[in-house]
């Protein structure tokens, strides 16, 4: 939940400001990712568009590699959601 006082301070950053807030919360998601998830956990890729459904088979440093439709992939820890 972003408050009223957040998207102000948001607001009034620099693009240099904007983008260590953006790696910030990449880095936060990566982190988050490890803590919940582990290896046999089913997941959904989620992209712009649509969301599929994978299973894990390893987790990597920063990606890990997830099983979807019968094809494996090497999908960064940020785009995982736990079903």
């Amino acid at each position: 939940m972003i408050t009223k006082n957040m998207r102000t301070e948001i607001a009034n950053m620099n693009l240099s400001e904007l983008n260590d807030l953006q790696r910030f919360i990449q880095d936060v998601k990566v982190i988050n990712a490890k803590t919940q998830l582990s290896v046999g956990d089913t997941v959904y890729v989620v992209q712009k568009t649509k969301k599929t459904l994978g299973k894990i088979l390893k987790i990597k440093i920063k990606k890990a590699l997830v099983e979807m439709q019968g094809t494996r992939y090497n999908v960064p820890l940020s785009m995982l959601e736990a079903v």
